[in-house]
């Protein structure tokens, strides 16, 4: 690209010049990520653009059988746009077709085809031009060419500034004064466009929450893409849904992850230590609230009897296994906290008593920060009982329905493992209302940064180490 060319010639030169250019490309990349950057969406919304003066067919061409599927009908008359809504890689076919008085296409006997795919990036626009050639744009080639833009404009204000007689630190001054002035712009224009769809993603969310939650027979989202898990030890393998797929924000569904005996192990350690679950009360601690109502209790893994096949030791496991294998940050059962047995009852449809429910929450910092040393990142939400009506695990900002079914689980993580920022809210989810029937659930909340000897129960509610905490507030 011209950037790099840019760098690559001056590197021979004097390091004022070099350090320009150098300049230049760090500014341009930073606008470029800056416009590029956004929540991909498992699918793509294609425009589809006719300049070639004819009218033309679009078809979806099968991976496997090659077969092409009409997705225009009528056809695109010259001059129209087609709007598509497809997957990543799909691949389509732009046909010619025949003139209606002359029945024939522009070149006789040969009616022009041409193909393009979906790629994985936003606002893509394909446009066919009079030559009948694709002219493919998206949010990275429009980011692209508008960094171009500001290169030839600063390039030209440098290179008439040193015709002036001004020194090359002067020079240097006001290119960089030039580059940024156009980063600002682009910059402030992105976090305009940013901020509104923000504003109207989580408003439309709203809307999702409450008629998805009372849609009982909505199944499930499709997934994006299935993989598999893989038990070394017992050497089985569970089939996994990738619902969601972002550096910070992943959403997996995994069938039949917990086993009856171990979901009956925890129902029955739990029932004397039932009791009303909490949530954070934003000062450090908890509280009972009417956003969460369901009853709980914490179990405590005995890690001794791993090896004798204890069923709880054996869930625990499972959930650090996964974890680990999905985000590769070395975390084990060390200080992490205990498994939760969590149960909704239904109340009937008739009932004017509160539905047992969780509201929209996060599980852990959901603000785009980076991560708190020895705080969560991700959640394993196993089923061990499903109601009849209602219950569902909803993320409402992914556009995400998960409906419980006996043994399977839902994971998600919160955590950018490269990065360690946090996800910005694609997470944040809420247990639908029960309304008949009981669901029981255990899940175990997974933290990174805690040991043996700093274990989880060192933190807050706000992820500060309660010794600090407490000296700070002079505790």
């Amino acid at each position: 690209t011209p950037p790099t060319m840019t760098v690559t010639a001056a590197m021979g030169k004097a390091p004022h010049q070099a350090l320009a250019a150098s300049l230049l490309l760090l500014l341009m990349y930073i606008s470029t990520s800056a416009l590029v950057s956004g929540a991909a969406l498992p699918d793509r919304k294609v425009v589809i653009r006719n300049e070639c003066g004819r009218r033309i067919q679009v078809s979806w061409v099968h991976p496997s059988t090659k077969k092409r599927t009409l997705m225009s009908d009528p056809d695109v008359l010259t001059g129209a746009e087609f709007n598509i809504n497809s997957y990543v890689t799909h691949e389509f076919e732009m046909k010619e077709i025949p003139a209606k008085r002359t029945g024939e296409c522009l070149s006789p006997g040969d009616c022009r085809v041409t193909f393009w795919a979906v790629n994985e990036n936003d606002m893509q626009v394909i446009t066919i031009n009079e030559e009948f050639e694709i002219e493919h744009d998206d949010h990275t080639t429009k980011a692209r060419k508008a960094a171009g833009e500001a290169l030839v404009d600063c390039k030209a204000t440098g290179e008439s500034l040193a015709k002036e007689g001004l020194s090359p630190d002067e020079v240097l001054k006001r290119v960089a004064k030039c580059m940024k002035s156009h980063v600002t712009d682009k910059l402030d224009a992105a976090a305009d466009e940013i901020a509104f769809s923000s504003q109207t993603r989580k408003a439309m969310a709203e809307y999702y929450e409450e008629y998805t939650c009372a849609d009982f027979e909505l199944e499930s989202s499709k997934s994006i893409e299935n993989t598999t898990f893989y038990l070394k030890k017992s050497r089985t393998k569970m089939d996994v849904k990738v619902l969601l797929s972002r550096p910070s924000a992943r959403i997996h569904l995994v069938e039949n992850f917990i086993m009856a005996d171990e979901c009956e192990a925890m129902e029955a350690t739990a029932a004397p230590k039932l009791e009303r679950a909490v949530v954070a009360d934003g000062s450090g601690g908890h509280e009972l609230n009417d956003n969460r109502k369901a009853m709980q209790a914490g179990i405590k893994v005995n890690w001794d009897k791993e090896k004798q096949g204890d069923p709880i030791a054996r869930i625990s496991r499972r959930v650090y296994d996964y974890a680990d294998t999905f985000l590769s940050l070395d975390i084990n059962e060390h200080g992490q906290e205990d498994l939760m047995s969590i149960q909704y009852f239904g109340k009937g449809e008739d009932s004017d008593e509160q539905a047992d429910q969780y509201k929209p929450h996060c599980d852990g910092d959901c603000t785009g920060d980076n991560h708190k040393f020895g705080t969560r990142v991700a959640t394993m939400v196993m089923y061990c009982t499903v109601p009849t009506k209602g219950g569902a695990t909803n993320f409402r900002n992914s556009g995400i329905h998960v409906q419980p079914k006996q043994g399977n689980a839902v994971f998600f993580s919160y955590v950018d493992p490269e990065t360690m920022t946090m996800d910005k809210g694609l997470t944040e989810h809420s247990g639908c209302p029960v309304i008949e029937g009981e669901k029981k659930i255990v899940t175990q909340w997974i933290r990174y940064g805690v040991t043996a000897e700093v274990p989880w129960d060192s933190y807050n509610s706000l992820g500060l180490r309660k010794e600090d905490y407490e000296a700070q507030e002079g505790k």
